[in-house]
């Protein structure tokens, strides 16, 4: 029976224990809190729980010398220390987030040591990618240029648990939903590279239509332009990865950023009130506030971002509680208490891609690719399920030899994908197509 270590028993870690419990391997989940992991694995024989600090170069090194496969749950920050120790050991990595930068140093050390290393294996990135290459490659096939890509992705609570101003609810992890928020974007454009810095990142969103659901803000997704070149599409001339989210999210995430409430240097905040940091940037006294909030956001009274921060209770005389921390933390801190998905609630996630296709006869096509998977109240979320059974399956394929390539990857070739999309499908997690046909050109 084959060792495959997990590393992490977060948010959606369990229907990947379930998957490869269900399929006979044996299980080791390692995790900080080994409560965490034991509550997951439910007593399974085939499974043991054992508290793990990363951080602890013995003990992980310990535990991938004596499994055949990692799955790496973590941060991506956290990969290139596993990824160290798994090339020492000649053992094969699959992880469910971006690839760490300091993957590509070590690509002669990963090929010299004939494992896998896999990443990028989850939704977004994961499922996105997969099922992208599967249309781009057809289309390739049959000698047609993709002229536009728009590849858009969220993780949001389902219409009936979006019971808050912002329609948003942290279905996995919190931090790493609002470091997003802070980054720069990327994308072309009717063929120019468009760059939105970070403080303009939600100012100027789009509005997407979704079949069932309705209209859905967007906003791009780091670095598009990238992926001209990971999806082989030099002909590309527009190319956007973006974000999905119900309204309310972007309007308040935009005020948060005018009002300094996501700046992340460290300050004083002895004796404030949530209010003053608001007061601290604007200059605006309690407790003539709302409307002078409001002019000073150039929005309404009435607007969402104002429900939203009285909501959160930045409209609060209440003190913060802190000698020091950074507005970032503080603002996080209020919304990781009041915005956490409940085990009443349920989830969804919607992916959509959008592709303007030619071929040489002129002929154009949009094709229209999407996932919708709702979550459940047993525990098994859709983030959960689209995040993690990508990776129970790539780790499965590769220990049963049917996905054969090493090296390091990410899911965007037909050794991977195919196998992968097919076992999704079964799983019961499927990417529907629709494709129209445009006018004919000449």
């Amino acid at each position: 029976m084959k060792k495959i270590l997990v590393l992490g028993a977060g948010m959606v870690s369990r229907p990947l224990v379930t998957w490869l419990l269900n399929h006979n391997y044996k299980l080791t989940l390692a995790d900080l809190n080994k409560s965490k992991a034991e509550a997951i694995l439910n007593v399974h024989p085939n499974s043991v729980a054992v508290s793990l600090d990363v951080k602890n170069e013995d003990d992980l090194n310990l535990l991938i010398s004596e499994s055949d496969l990692v799955i790496s749950l973590l941060p991506a920050t956290m990969h290139l220390q596993v990824a160290k120790f798994c090339i020492k050991h000649r053992t094969s990595l699959v992880t469910t987030s971006y690839q760490h930068p300091g993957m590509a140093e070590l690509q002669t050390l990963i090929n010299d040591s004939g494992i896998i290393i896999l990443n990028e294996m989850g939704l977004d990135p994961g499922i996105d990618h997969m099922s992208a290459m599967s249309i781009i490659d057809r289309v390739h096939s049959n000698q047609g240029q993709v002229l536009s890509f728009y590849s858009l992705c969220g993780a949001l609570p389902s219409l009936k648990s979006a019971d808050n101003p912002m329609q948003y609810k942290f279905t996995w992890s919190p931090l790493g939903v609002m470091n997003a928020s802070l980054s720069n974007a990327k994308y072309l454009l009717h063929g120019e590279e468009v760059v939105i810095p970070s403080e303009k990142l939600f100012s100027d969103t789009f509005k997407v239509d979704f079949p069932e659901i309705g209209t859905l803000d967007m906003y791009p997704n780091r670095d598009s332009v990238s992926y001209i070149n990971e999806y082989r599409i030099p002909e590309v001339k527009s190319m956007m990865r973006g974000t999905l989210r119900l309204p309310g999210w972007n309007l308040t995430i935009d005020a948060f950023k005018k009002l300094g409430l996501l700046d992340t240097q460290t300050v004083s905040l002895e004796g404030l009130s949530y209010f003053n940091l608001i007061e601290r940037k604007t200059g605006i006294l309690y407790p003539e506030y709302e409307c002078q909030i409001a002019k000073f956001l150039q929005i309404d009274e009435k607007s969402v971002a104002i429900e939203s921060l009285r909501w959160l209770g930045f409209f609060s005389n209440e003190k913060i509680g802190k000698s020091a921390d950074s507005p970032f933390n503080v603002t996080c801190d209020l919304m990781f208490g009041k915005m956490m998905l409940k085990e009443s609630d349920t989830d969804m996630v919607l992916l959509q891609h959008e592709l303007l296709v030619r071929y040489p006869d002129e002929r154009e096509e949009k094709i229209f690719s999407r996932l919708y998977e709702k979550g459940d109240k047993a525990g098994n979320t859709a983030i959960a399920k689209t995040v993690a059974l990508p990776a129970a399956i790539a780790a499965h394929l590769i220990l049963s030899g049917e996905i054969k390539l090493r090296g390091l990857l990410r899911p965007v070739i037909p050794e991977i994908y195919e196998p992968v999309l097919a076992e999704l499908e079964k799983a019961g997690i499927s990417v529907k197509e629709e494709i129209k046909s445009m006018a004919h050109k000449g």
